[in-house]
């Protein structure tokens, strides 16, 4: 019965790997300023969640708590990797096609597949965080990743929390 139940909230799709199907734009962006790219990629999520919100509304409640988590990581995460106007500029050039990439990763999939794969994606997301975690870093950027990773794993658990009842009034 447990089996039967977590095949039930798993996506019917394929989950991509955020990481490689992004990587030809990640690759674009220099070292310094990869945390900051990824915090653009977080708002981009929040983006999703608010149409996700409006599609949802018995969910948007949870959905706009989700999308509230993205753009905190990314006020996180830029409060603590500081760049300067020239890495900003760059960052926004490999930006709108990496988004169009993870948008086009959803398109056409009913919603209950979508919230899926974003289950998913959240966790990727967490391990992301997870990489840069270092001795080196000081303890208030390691604290922070720490609550990025944290609040990736609760959108991701709300996610998967919603996807049957998604699926069944879909």
């Amino acid at each position: 019965m447990p089996q039967q139940a977590v095949a039930q909230a798993t996506p019917a799709v394929a989950v991509p790997n955020f990481g490689e199907i992004l990587s030809p734009y990640i690759s674009k962006v220099p070292e310094a300023a990869l945390p900051n790219f990824l915090a653009l990629l977080e708002r981009g999520a929040a983006e999703r969640y608010r149409k996700w919100a409006d599609q949802l509304p018995a969910f948007s409640e949870g959905l706009l708590a989700c999308a509230a988590s993205e753009d905190k990581i990314a006020d996180i995460i830029e409060s603590l990797f500081l760049i300067d106007d020239q890495l900003t500029a760059e960052i926004q050039i490999p930006l709108p096609d990496a988004r169009d990439v993870y948008y086009n990763v959803f398109e056409g999939m009913p919603l209950a597949d979508q919230l899926g794969i974003q289950a998913d994606a959240e966790l990727q997301g967490s391990e992301a965080w997870r990489v840069m975690l270092s001795d080196e870093n000081p303890d208030l950027v390691n604290q922070g990743l720490q609550q990025c990773m944290e609040l990736e794993q609760a959108s991701s658990a709300y996610l998967y929390s919603i996807i049957d009842s998604v699926r069944e009034s879909g």
